[in-house]
């Protein structure tokens, strides 16, 4: 199943037997999905036919199904006289005239356009069922191919966001392991230097200076192990990983993409807040403002 996205529009007009009917469905963003209808009242029987086609092609997304119809021209040979209110009506009109024999008799076409006088043939139910329910399935087939067509693009701009990150994180992986240990060898120096200051002043000791280079190391590699990322670049990967595996598997990716972007989000953030030198600074905000962007455009996936 491909990925789609939750905005669309498709229109079908078809002439049944009874006049023009044109069905027309659009929809946006919702997190569940919300059904609603307008259509004239005598083809509300179709309502729960409608409700069950959309159903078992769409999970969520505010969809609008709009039905409209135009009763065509009638032909000539589906109307016929009431021939039962013909006879009543000459039946009145002979009254009146032996009454009054100055009465002007009706006319043709007042004998047409008299209320009732023209019965109008039924259509074939049975076909303008079919007929309904065929361009209810045309209209359906259009639409979903349409958020198919547009979530096949929202799905190759999130890869290539996916891969953007999956680059910065390779450019910065390499540098974690230098990086912890230059941080090491800085701040052992520092320390030892105030130590030697401290010392040439006279300051009372309160330890040898075997133990206090020792303390110094220890104080320093838990310092160091504090600001190691190993860990956060690890877990990003294998997030990055499995983003990209439920882009192009496809399906209903909306709700695992929402959690998986929390899981990134976690990750780059921790990422900016151990960081100790001006690339891992950098990553996080170029990772969060990838994450974001991807956030955006997730939003309109089924």
């Amino acid at each position: 199943m491909a990925v789609r996205s939750m905005t669309a529009y498709a229109t079908t007009s078809l002439e049944t037997v009874a006049g023009t009917l044109t069905i027309e469905l659009k929809s946006v963003n919702s997190r569940f999905l919300d059904l609603q209808f307008r259509m004239n009242d005598e083809f509300r029987a179709y309502e729960p036919f409608f409700r069950e086609s959309i159903m078992q092609n769409i999970r969520r997304g505010k969809v609008e199904c709009r039905l409209s119809f135009a009763r065509g021209a009638q032909n000539p040979s589906s109307m016929k006289l009431n021939h039962d209110l013909l006879r009543e009506l000459s039946g009145l009109q002979r009254e009146i005239r032996e009454q009054y024999p100055e009465a002007q008799a009706m006319t043709v076409n007042e004998l047409l356009r008299w209320p009732g006088m023209i019965e109008e043939a039924s259509p074939d139910q049975e076909t303008l069922q079919r007929q309904v329910r065929q361009a209810m399935a045309d209209t359906l087939d259009t639409f979903t191919a349409e958020r198919e067509r547009e979530g096949a693009a929202l799905t190759r701009t999130l890869i290539d966001r996916v891969v953007a990150m999956q680059q910065i994180v390779g450019y910065v992986e390499p540098l974690i392991p230098k990086m912890v240990e230059q941080f090491k060898q800085k701040a052992i120096e520092r320390m030892q230097e105030t130590l030697g200051l401290a010392m040439e002043g006279g300051a009372a000791a309160t330890m040898t200076q075997q133990e206090a280079a020792e303390r110094i190391r220890q104080e320093v590699t838990l310092y160091g192990m504090r600001i190691d990322v190993a860990e956060e670049l690890s877990r990003l990967k294998i997030h990055l990983d499995e983003t990209r595996s439920i882009l192009e598997k496809g399906g209903l990716v909306g709700k695992r993409m929402d959690f998986m972007l929390q899981e990134l989000n976690r990750e780059a953030n921790t990422l900016g807040s151990k960081a100790a030198i001006k690339e891992l600074s950098d990553a996080s905000m170029e990772l969060k403002l990838l994450i974001e962007q991807i956030r955006e455009q997730v939003q309109n996936l089924e």
